[in-house]
């Protein structure tokens, strides 16, 4: 059964529309929409932090909205209304980083710049809290025809192909992949269909793939993947009311086997 997987991206406390992973519109308040799709009974959450300067503040301070100016307590929050698999990456750079995501309340940990900063730390890390908790975030530019991996919020590239890091992923020992295309980010022009086939089929690993979605048939494309494990989409669902049923919807009566 596929998944289909919401996307939160959060910088400095808010929701924020993402395109080529340098624009960021701010949408709003993480807990309402993170609350909002649990109500929508989605499947799994990835949440992933961007921000630069990590400074949060999550807006006005009443009986509806709490503020919250750091990243911890924001995950705290989130766990209260999410009732479903969490995941949580972006400013993990040790050990107690990622045990304290998981402590406040994410079901599993996203990693990204790390795999390639320090191998050692992420053995550590899937070692303490096992391979299902820890996703690799690999992200890539289209360079003369071969999908090359960026890592520092896709500013530095790291020497290798989408294909030799996932292999490298894999002797690493995390339990899941999640790609993303830079060029489709925020494209609304669907998946980056043929590198994600090529992908799946040579990973071992679960493979959730992100960057594109705009309409219902671009998940109908992906979910026909038939190695594909999660469809992941940020923009789609959060611009747009009951979209994430709809997109439920629609692929069931595609005949698509979802959750």
């Amino acid at each position: 059964m596929k998944r289909i997987i919401p996307v939160l991206f959060i910088k400095n406390g808010l929701i924020v529309r993402s395109q080529n992973f340098s624009r960021h519109q701010v949408i709003g308040n993480v807990i309402n929409q993170a609350k909002r799709l649990n109500d929508w009974l989605a499947d799994e959450l990835i949440c992933i932090d961007i921000s630069d300067e990590k400074f949060y503040d999550s807006g006005r301070d009443d009986h509806q909205v709490k503020s919250i100016d750091n990243i911890i307590e924001i995950i705290k929050e989130m766990s209260k209304v999410v009732f479903m698999p969490f995941s949580f990456g972006g400013g993990i750079r040790n050990v107690e980083d990622a045990k304290v995501r998981i402590r406040s309340g994410a079901d599993k940990i996203i990693i990204n710049t790390l795999i390639f900063d320090s191998k050692n730390i992420v053995e550590q890390i899937v070692k303490i809290l096992g391979s299902q908790a820890v996703v690799a975030s690999l992200d890539y530019k289209i360079e003369k025809g071969i999908p090359q991996v960026y890592s520092h919020s896709g500013k530095q590239s790291v020497n290798k192909n989408l294909y030799e890091a996932v292999k490298y992923c894999e002797a690493l020992g995390v339990g899941e992949i999640f790609i993303q295309n830079i060029n489709l980010d925020g494209s609304s022009s669907g998946y980056d269909i043929e590198i994600i086939e090529k992908l799946v089929s040579q990973s071992n690993l679960p493979v959730v793939c992100c960057s594109g979605a705009g309409t219902n048939s671009h998940f109908g494309e992906a979910a026909k993947i038939s190695e594909i494990s999660g469809i992941a989409a940020g923009n789609i669902f959060n611009f747009s009311e009951r979209a994430y049923p709809r997109v439920k919807n629609y692929l069931k009566n595609e005949g698509i086997d979802v959750r």
